[in-house]
């Protein structure tokens, strides 16, 4: 029994045991239901809100949940209301608890919300633990089930592969393992179809995560293009910017996860110091390692260290192991990064005072979903995925990664070996970059309509074009951007897809029909940037398809195409 503080903080359930969840935001309420229900065959959970129980429920299956009607943030009628809402856990038992709603419409309520009792404080703690128990068994004995069905489906596979081998001496078994196929057949229609429904999800998901990144990058461009910004505001601007590229790539990744797990990452190299890469991911650790009370010292050479090499993908790599030293180590402790070089290489050591690994450990801690059993009660939590996937990144840029330690309460020592590019302290110089205000200078006025149902993206977009010289007018749905077209005329028309009234294909080929509209520059800015979307982009009449969030860079050079080669767009 263990007060919640994250669903996956609570000891492991022993094989034999069922969980049960109590909810109350009383401390002695909670201890007074731990001792009613004290049972060897229980694994009891405690939650102090409505918002614990819910991360419980995700991280968790219980068998029945006891829960408190009146507490504060998120009654229990509403907690139970959404339990019952999602399919995961619509099917666990509730029995509300109350010392204040006993009045019949509080009871009805209590059961309309998918309660299976409805108890009044100071409840009948013999009825309780029946009631408990009743659940409990019921629990046990599906689980009980379940495990029977995963045998006899492991028998029923055994037996196929049998049959399968005997088919040419026994026509029954023929006809038997021809049936089979085509329940294997079936079988893979609904694996196509949940994969396609799978990616339906990713693409939604990662439409929804580039939505809010737009207006951020938008808003980063106006700050650069803002002569009187001050130095720290230029700084904030460039690393709210490096981050939204980094968000940007991992949407990228999640996009293409069967590419990930074909081990298939692309690397996007470039000239990087090891220093701005260490930088980059302290600074992605450094809430954890503060939030865990932490030190870290962080110790560079004089010289700047170059590498050729992926900068996000090498900051993940740095960010799990730090990470990993922070989650592992009693509150209070020391990360120690040490960079070196040593002969062609460059060596990055990552020290804790932490669990420790055993001797034992120290090779397999590397594999995919591996974790030092001993350091499942103090985890904050992790599938252990995170030093599998430092590996491979680190091997594919040519690197090695090694783990040392003392055993276990010896603490850990990870190091990290990468081939430098050049000699250990030049750094090649870099191109000048372009200055902003020259790149976006304003040219020749276009009129331009922008469409996007995202308030903040439409306008911080709007206010960008206008810095860039352009007279530009707003639409917040695709009906009204095809009003804006035949009342402005412009030049160039940017569609979000995904818009009210019209949706952008639509409101793209109603744009084409008016007059004047095939020598319009129509371009899709969308956070759908699937192989599909691109393509009927270009079956209804989009010029270009750009996905969120748009780089200025390229939207710049986009509209200088158009200023320098299109004609007038309302045509002759």
């Amino acid at each position: 029994m263990k007060s919640l503080t994250s669903p996956v903080a609570a000891k492991p359930a022993a094989v034999d045991q069922v969980n049960i969840l109590i909810v109350d935001d009383e401390p002695k309420n909670l201890t007074v239901l731990e001792s009613v229900l004290d049972d060897p065959g229980y694994r009891l959970v405690r939650a102090n809100s409505g918002q614990e129980a819910l991360l419980a429920l995700m991280s968790e299956e219980f068998a029945v949940l006891v829960l408190d009607v009146r507490m504060p943030g998120m009654t229990g009628f509403e907690l139970a209301q959404i339990i019952k809402e999602r399919r995961k856990t619509a099917r666990v038992p509730i029995i509300f608890l109350t010392a204040y709603y006993n009045e019949d419409q509080h009871v009805l309520e209590g059961y309309g919300t998918g309660a299976v009792d409805y108890m009044h404080k100071p409840v009948n703690t013999a009825v309780l633990r029946s009631k408990v128990a009743v659940f409990a068994e019921l629990y046990s004995k599906g689980r009980a089930l379940e495990i029977t069905n995963r045998t006899l489906l492991k028998e029923i596979g055994e037996r196929r592969a049998a049959e399968e081998r005997l088919h040419e001496l026994n026509a029954t078994l023929d006809r038997r393992v021809t049936e089979r196929t085509n329940a294997l057949l079936m079988r893979e229609d609904e694996l196509r179809d949940a994969n396609r429904r799978k990616d339906e999800f990713l693409a939604t998901l990662a439409h929804e995560l580039r939505n809010p990144l737009a207006p951020i990058r938008n808003a980063v461009q106006l700050i650069r293009l803002n002569g009187q910004a001050t130095a720290e505001l230029k700084w904030s601007a460039e690393l709210i910017d490096r981050q939204v590229q980094v968000m940007s790539r991992l949407i990228d990744d999640l996009m293409d996860v069967s590419r990930i797990n074909r081990g298939k990452i692309e690397l996007r190299r470039e000239w990087v110091a090891a220093e701005d890469v260490l930088r980059d991911a302290v600074e992605s650790s450094q809430p954890l390692i503060d939030e865990c009370g932490h030190q870290l010292q962080l110790t560079l050479p004089d010289d700047k260290l170059l590498l050729h090499a992926d900068r996000t993908r090498l900051t993940q790599a740095f960010m799990n192991l730090l990470n990993n030293a922070a989650k592992y180590m009693d509150r209070g402790g020391r990360i120690d990064v040490h960079v070196k070089t040593v002969g062609d290489h460059l060596a990055v050591t990552i020290k804790d005072a932490g669990i420790g690994i055993p001797e034992d450990r120290l090779q397999s801690i590397f594999e995919l979903f591996s974790q030092v059993e001993t350091a499942l009660s103090r985890s904050r939590g992790g599938l252990g995925i995170g030093l599998s996937l430092t590996q491979r990144l680190v091997a594919m840029h040519g690197g090695t990664v090694q783990a040392r330690s003392g055993g276990l309460g010896h603490g850990s020592e990870f190091e990290v070996r990468l081939p430098l590019t050049l000699g250990h302290g030049t750094v090649p110089p870099e191109p000048e970059p372009a200055d902003v205000a020259d790149r976006f200078a304003p040219g020749e006025e276009l009129r331009i309509v922008v469409a996007d149902d995202n308030q903040d993206a439409c306008s911080t977009l709007a206010m960008l074009l206008e810095l860039m010289g352009h007279s530009v007018r707003q639409a917040h749905d695709g009906q009204a951007a095809v009003e804006a077209t035949t009342d402005f005329d412009p030049h160039v028309v940017l569609l979000d897809i995904g818009m009210p009234k019209l949706n952008g294909y639509e409101a793209c080929q109603q744009i084409r029909a008016l007059p004047g509209g095939a020598a319009r520059t129509i371009v899709a800015c969308t956070g759908w940037g699937q192989a599909n979307d691109r393509r009927r982009s270009d079956e209804v009449g989009f010029d270009q398809h750009l996905v969120k969030p748009v780089d200025p860079g390229v939207l710049a050079d986009l509209l200088g195409a158009v200023t320098t080669g299109a004609p007038d767009a309302s045509g002759p």
